[in-house]
């Protein structure tokens, strides 16, 4: 039960579903634009989700769970992005082609077999995410490969599906959606399991998503990207943490589930010791104690609190609300007592996965969701109210208690999904989906999904993929990121500038400056990669610099190396004045080319400095003297040159 673990040791594997979304003008089974977001909308529509029987005649548990959480779900709608086909009230039109060729493109940059057809499928959600209850996704290329600190990271599948809504708000029973991102295109790369490391993880997210930004036809920004990271370790099981949102976030969210494992896994050692083997094992019993809390130093549990509460929080029955009168209730777990502070995630203990299934399953969502007797509260009155509720449960000492409250049903709800989650724990680690958060912890969000959630869209005909297409999307492929990297890297351009570069678009600029310019490759890499970072957080406009205009600063480059030394004083106006010539601003901000006399004018200049400054403090001299000479000499005489001047004439005088 330790925070800090050897990862080879305990077989921690990982493996990722990358998902990026795609630049193309149109959404992925509409004509509705895609990528225009909207904050505000024209209408709501309210809906209630239902699981449906698979093709073999069984539900899906995760479906089945959804249908558990009675979430009234609402879309907030806006007339410039969405249509009658994401509200499921018209069929899908076929699939955006262009769609599909950058997930062909994605597919052979990862050294893909490429299918005959693509076939839509629908993938269950009963989230509420998706208004028609499942996703349309299709298969492009399988069994791909791309290298991997030294060995060869598989690629089992590429796929191209529809985006889902964005969550507005979560709270008890109901759950609001936007639905501008709805049924945007994206694209979805899914690894094997060949990750060992959670800095392994976060480095191959980060490699996918160069491979992604290679094609240039995908779309950049925060929620553009976003990762699902699969964790097991040796004796759990598959999880899935969902919708991390930055690669950097992998490294600890890896970690601490890596940590969870292990600690689910000894707590299920320690529960079978106890003779806790079968779902008949595992004995709960509830009763009513909200009399108990009516005048309680706990405020929380007190019933005038509740009324605050839900009138402070604009709670509606029948809404955000379950059904039934406000109820305290105490769970009585028989046995199990010194479970309830097992440590799981570092610093959570076996609790936070209680107060986790009642949140999301019960809609018991005011914090802390649950009290229990291991971590009791410490106010006036505190342990004669714990005693009062353990004898009216008839608890024995080695059974532990557990307080939830709210609705009536809703904390019914909550009993048996606590039952539940003690029957998972018996088995050790359960599939899940888990929602991430920055600090590197994770919470439930669902019972992973199982096969039986996939089945055919018969609404959507196959597409066949020609030899003609794909030989024709493979040439105008561009370089890949590992073959690019090895290039820059022996110019001399740092992998971070390298991988900066890729990420941002920068690299097909690199590469045509030199391919048509004759550019040095280490500085048009580190003035592309690096120096415009300033630039661009000073608010200079770089992004309107014409490729003609770069070709002639590149160009005038070569020819005057001495250039370069004054590069932000040629691109800030490149940028904000478009319709200059490179030439142009050379002759305004530099005056012409190297003086004749400058070298005659030094002892002045330092003569001036030195009068100034009243010492012969040298270093200070010299650098006053330069600083004084760079407005005039900058770009036109070489630095290093002014600087050997300037010292021999500071060190002239005695």
């Amino acid at each position: 039960m330790s925070s800090t673990i050897d990862y080879a040791e305990v077989g921690l594997i990982c493996g990722l579903e990358v998902h990026q979304q795609l630049l193309t003008e149109r959404k992925m089974f509409c004509r509705c634009p895609a990528g225009r977001y909207t904050r505000t909308h024209d209408g709501e529509v309210l809906r209630h989700m239902r699981p449906t029987l698979s093709e073999l005649g069984e539900y899906d548990g995760t479906a089945l769970m959804e249908f558990k959480t009675k979430k009234n779900i609402i879309y907030l709608l806006h007339k410039e992005n969405v249509c009658t086909y994401e509200m499921d009230d018209t069929p899908p039109f076929l699939v955006n082609q262009q769609a599909v060729d950058v997930a062909l493109e994605q597919s052979l940059m990862l050294n893909c077999d490429i299918v005959d057809e693509v076939h839509i499928a629908r993938k269950q959600y009963l989230d509420g995410s998706i208004p028609t209850g499942f996703q349309r996704t299709a298969i492009v290329g399988v069994n791909g490969r791309l290298p991997f600190r030294g060995r060869e990271l598989s690629i089992v599948q590429v796929s191209v599906e529809e985006d889902s809504c964005r969550e507005v708000s979560d709270r008890g029973h109901l759950v609001v959606w936007r639905t501008d991102r709805l049924g945007m295109p994206l694209i979805e790369t899914v690894t094997g399991p060949d990750l060992f490391t959670p800095e392994e993880a976060a480095e191959a997210i980060l490699l996918i998503g160069r491979v992604c930004r290679s094609t240039g036809h995908v779309r950049v920004g925060m929620g553009a990207s976003r990762q699902d990271v699969n964790v097991s370790v040796r004796g759990g099981r598959r999880v899935e943490i969902k919708g991390v949102p930055k690669a950097g976030w992998a490294v600890r969210l890896v970690h601490g589930e890596a940590v969870r494992q292990v600690n689910l896994i000894g707590l299920r050692d320690e529960l079978r010791g106890r003779g806790f083997t079968t779902a008949d094992s595992i004995a709960v019993t509830s009763a009513d104690v909200t009399g108990v809390f009516a005048a309680s130093e706990l405020t929380r549990l007190r019933p005038d609190e509740w009324e605050r509460f839900v009138k402070t929080d604009s709670r509606r029955s029948g809404f955000e609300l379950g059904a039934g009168e406000y109820c305290v209730r105490a769970v009585r777990l028989r046995g199990l007592a010194g479970t309830l502070n097992w440590p799981t995630q570092p610093d959570l203990t076996f609790a936070h996965e209680l107060a986790g299934r009642i949140r999301v399953i019960a809609g018991l969502d005011q914090a802390p969701i649950l009290y229990h007797s291991e971590k009791w509260p410490d106010y006036r009155g505190a342990l004669q109210e714990l005693r009062k509720i353990r004898s009216v449960l008839q608890c024995k000492p080695e059974d532990g208690v557990v307080v939830v409250w709210g609705p009536n049903e809703d904390t019914q709800t909550a009993v048996n999904e606590i039952r539940l989650r003690y029957l998972d724990a018996i088995d050790g680690v359960p599939n899940e989906t888990r929602q991430p958060f920055p600090d590197g912890t994770t919470d439930f969000e669902r019972i992973l999904p199982g096969p039986d959630r996939m089945y055919p869209d018969t609404d959507s005909p196959p597409t066949a993929i020609t030899r003609e297409r794909v030989q024709g999307l493979k040439v105008a492929l561009a370089p890949r990121p590992w073959d690019r990297e090895a290039r820059y890297a022996a110019a001399g351009v740092p992998a971070r500038v390298s991988h900066y570069l890729i990420r941002r678009g920068g690299a097909s600029l690199v590469d045509r400056l030199v391919a048509q310019a004759g550019a040095d490759l280490k500085l048009a890499g580190f003035l592309i990669g690096e120096r415009l970072k300033g630039l661009r957080r000073a608010g200079v406009p770089v992004h309107q610099i014409t490729m003609e205009r770069w070709l002639e600063l590149f160009a005038a480059l070569k020819e005057r190396p001495v250039l370069g030394e004054a590069w932000d004083w040629i691109v800030r106006p490149m940028a904000e004045s478009p319709l200059l010539t490179v030439r142009e601003i050379v002759d305004r901000k530099l005056h012409g080319p190297e003086p004749a006399d400058w070298r005659a004018a030094i002892p002045t200049a330092v003569e001036a400095v030195r009068s100034r400054l009243g010492g012969e403090d040298r270093p200070k001299l010299v650098r006053a003297s330069v600083r004084g000479l760079v407005r005039a000499l900058r770009g036109r005489v070489p630095m290093k040159d002014v600087v050997a001047a300037v010292t021999a004439a500071v060190g002239g005088h005695p």
